[in-house]
């Protein structure tokens, strides 16, 4: 008999392990949203920071899928929001989800976050970005770090603003020999802030390499490239959650 119970114990123990290992293999991991901190528009006067909908749009997609979402910027704490439209059901949605309006009201500083916890990085775009995404060493190596586990590094409209100086452990730049997609040079022009922004991000991601693909003014255009997943402007943005829940899923 005590033979018998000290076999039952056995099996019940490498059942256990087994279930908690085929448990864990099948957890989501989470996903990481970064959104800019900067408030003005150079020296124009003109307010800007993370725009909503490229938040919501892609938090919906994701969300609804089970995935449990944190939210970094650069400064932490709560980042300036743009594009601020409540008459978007998404955007009222996410406004008025009270875990979610309390993370982005309370966003993480880069040194709080640990890479091995998530899945992918997701760069949210307005205006703010193009000031204080490309030379934040921290976000970058947090980017880097996930893709280098095999995550999906994303962002949309001048998100990828945060892609320009992610390096690689080969040394070479993440967008590099990559098909990379963000807010045009013509886009730029049409809201007449070409000459405002510290530089043009489609020249920027070109000079990192990147075959830069693009559409017309304002119209829906995602790239997948080699778990790099980009959009062009505010439009894509939910294109942009599906992808990346596409990648993750796969």
């Amino acid at each position: 008999m005590k033979k018998l119970a000290i076999l039952f114990l056995a099996l019940f123990t490498i059942g256990s392990i087994q279930a908690q290992h085929q448990k864990s293999k099948h957890m989501k991991k989470k996903i990481l949203f970064v959104v800019t901190s900067h408030d003005k528009k150079g020296s124009t006067g003109e307010d800007t920071g993370y725009y909503l909908g490229e938040v919501s749009h892609p938090w919906e997609v994701l969300h609804k899928a089970g995935y449990e979402i944190d939210i970094v910027s650069p400064k932490g704490g709560t980042p300036p929001v743009d594009g601020f439209d409540l008459k978007d059901p998404v955007n009222k949605e996410f406004w008025e989800n009270t875990e979610y309006k309390n993370k982005i009201d309370h966003s993480l500083q880069p040194s709080q976050v640990d890479p091995n916890k998530y899945g992918a990085v997701f760069y949210a775009g307005g205006h703010g970005a193009m000031w204080d995404f490309a030379d934040n060493t921290e976000l970058a190596g947090i980017a880097s770090k996930i893709y280098e586990n095999g995550g999906v590094v994303a962002g949309v409209c001048h998100g990828p603003a945060g892609l320009v100086n992610i390096k690689l452990n080969n040394g070479k730049y993440l967008v590099d020999g990559k098909k990379i997609n963000a807010f045009t040079n013509e886009e730029e022009a049409e809201v007449k802030l070409k000459n405002v922004v510290p530089f043009l991000l489609e020249d920027k991601l070109k000079e990192r390499g990147a075959k830069f693909e693009k559409s017309g003014l304002w119209q829906n255009h995602v790239v997948t490239d080699q778990r790099v997943i980009t959009g062009q402007n505010p439009q894509s943005a939910k294109s942009v959650g599906e992808a990346i829940l596409k990648e993750l899923n796969q």
